[in-house]
């Protein structure tokens, strides 16, 4: 199904609502063309979540982790737009080890999905031409029995 975000705060609301339902060691992989809404969704599973630190696309770092807030569960944000398709790479920043007390949110993120296992939240993004947003949820595993929208 596909939700229709008509405005900036209504892609954050779909990310706190997502948010919501995200515990620790859960993985969302965001999905979209530029300025389709990935970065503001992030925004809003922040919020949820409560996590520390200003979130902000991650045009210039590859993962930005920002530490847990009241609720005890971190995140980490990845634009693995960087990574170029070489998903060993991911390795390397040591996301195993913050996975499994964060949420792990990966913007360009659907061909890492076998990497982190069968339990993941892809997110579809577009922009149309109305600068409306069109999200398009897919749980998998353990994400199918949780109340998203949609």
């Amino acid at each position: 199904m596909k939700l229709e975000l008509p405005t900036p705060e209504d892609t954050v609301d779909l990310g706190k609502a997502i948010g919501a339902q995200a515990r620790a060691g859960d993985l969302v992989l965001l999905t979209g063309p530029l300025g389709a809404g990935k970065t503001v969704l992030v925004k809003g599973i922040a919020a949820a979540l409560g996590v520390q630190g200003r979130v902000s696309s991650p045009t210039f770092v590859l993962a930005r982790v920002h530490e847990p807030g009241p609720r005890g569960v971190g995140m980490v944000h990845i634009d693995a737009y960087r990574l170029g398709g070489d998903v060993d790479q991911l390795e390397d920043l040591g996301i195993d080890t913050a996975a499994d007390d964060s949420v792990v949110v990966v913007e360009w993120g659907e061909f890492v999905a076998d990497r982190f296992g069968p339990d993941y939240l892809l997110v579809r993004l577009e922009r149309r031409p109305d600068d409306v947003r069109v999200a398009e949820l897919e749980p998998h595993g353990s994400w199918k029995g949780r109340s998203l929208p949609g």
